[in-house]
């Protein structure tokens, strides 16, 4: 699809927005595994990652979000979207578990285990968090018209074993597998990626974890508190300039940041100052790279030139990722509007088709990735959505079992004002 500049600039904000939701939701609708309903990994293996019949656990999560999206903006026909749902849950009852927590990845087609790495073969805790965040936003969704799926939702989300992924320490541990058992030992400690698996452990009305391992562990970690100056702009939490911004976006697709406070940080301000001092990086541009501009920035995890990496103000490769940008509307609306409409222009036109938005590209080696990836497609529908409607927000944040876990925790939110949590 290309789109001449006088044609950008003649379309509206909001008929951007539909065009971008509408056709980035194409991936997860029309790309979806045929037989699970699942997201696939990525569509396309140009770097040998994977074949077809592999989905993704997380990646789902993001697309449930952004199907229920779909549905609400009649980009989708809601009866459909619901047997897509009822069809990804009966998938997942019969799918592999370890002590409740999905794999990374499954084979779409028959349900086992397709292992992410030699010894990660098994549970998955932070991509199960992931989806369970997406399941508990359908189950709300779903209640006043098919109540049995989501009670067969409430059975998923009640068998994950949380606390079998707790550390002697009081730490909880992203991965177990059947053959090795906890031997990658990998902390979830923050700042990063990991705050709704947290919550989620804390909520969990079975297998829940003490509040001690938020505290004493996920606020313990290297990288969790900053406090540091950026150009003008106070970043609480997280390593020196933020990180990758996906940061910003996979724990905040249905935890609401607006209002949400805890001893650590406002994460609406943690968030708005992440995109502005990740922008700002694009914008001041040490690394002399080209493109990079008001309407050409964001730094995120996502293919590249020469495989995968995890993109960031100190680890910049010249690869401007479109979900880092487009993913932080509800931060930074004007800057991410721009860089909206500089995508649609930019080299070439060729960023832009009938699965939105390619993953990535560098301008200056005049590369644009052939690849589109779940996880960074399903945070461009959602927090597009949330920007303009606060849907996921609002639905995820009805779920009293979420409320109850940020309250144990010791959060504030407009959403726990309204309600009385046991």
């Amino acid at each position: 699809m290309n789109f001449s500049p006088a044609t950008v600039a003649a379309m509206s904000d909001d008929a951007l927005l539909d065009l971008v939701q509408r056709a980035t939701l194409s991936y997860f609708w029309d790309y979806g595994h045929p037989v699970s309903g699942m997201a696939r990994e990525r569509d396309n293996d140009a770097f040998g990652y994977s074949p077809d019949d592999t989905v993704t656990t997380g990646g789902t999560g993001f697309g449930i979000m952004a199907l229920i999206a779909g549905a609400e903006r009649s980009f989708l026909v809601r009866e459909d979207v619901i047997e897509r749902i009822a069809r990804i849950v009966g998938f997942l009852e019969t799918a592999d578990r370890f002590h409740g927590v999905f794999p990374h990845f499954l084979n779409g087609e028959t349900g086992k285990v397709i292992p992410f790495g030699e010894k990660d073969d098994g549970g998955d805790l932070v991509e199960t968090s992931f989806l369970v965040a997406g399941l508990l936003t359908a189950r709300q969704w779903l209640i006043p018209a098919r109540p049995d799926v989501a009670a067969r939702i409430d059975r998923l989300w009640r068998e994950v074993e949380w606390s079998h992924h707790l550390r002697a320490d009081g730490a909880l541990l992203w991965h177990w597998s059947p053959v090795h058992g906890f031997a990658m030992n990998h902390a979830i400690t923050g700042w990063n990626e990991c705050l709704i698996t947290h919550v989620l452990a804390a909520a969990a009305p079975t297998h829940r974890v003490p509040i001690s391992t938020y505290h004493q562990s996920w606020a313990k970690g290297r990288d969790f508190l900053n406090g540091r100056n950026y150009g003008g702009v106070t970043l609480p939490l997280g390593p020196d300039y933020g990180g990758p911004l996906f940061f910003a976006h996979y724990s905040f697709m249905g935890l609401d940041p607006r209002g949400l406070s805890d001893t650590y940080a406002n994460y609406v301000a943690q968030n708005t100052a992440h995109a502005l001092i990740n922008r700002a990086h694009c914008l001041t541009n040490p690394g002399g790279f080209s493109g990079y501009g008001p309407d050409c920035w964001g730094l995120t995890a996502s293919d590249t030139f020469d495989g995968y990496n995890a993109h960031s103000a100190t680890n910049d490769t010249g690869v401007i990722t479109p979900t880092a940008a487009l993913a932080s509307f509800p931060y930074v609306p004007r800057e991410a509007m721009e860089a909206l409409r500089g995508f649609l222009t930019a080299m070439d036109g060729r960023l832009f088709g009938p699965r939105g938005f390619v993953d990535a590209f560098s301008p200056g080696r005049n590369w644009v990735a052939s690849s589109h990836l779940a996880i960074d497609q399903g945070p461009i529908v959602v927090m597009i959505e949330n920007h303009r409607s606060a849907l996921l927000w609002t639905l995820f944040m009805s779920a009293p079992e979420v409320l109850a876990g940020l309250s144990r925790l010791g959060f504030s939110s407009p959403h726990l004002d309204k309600v009385a949590v046991a």
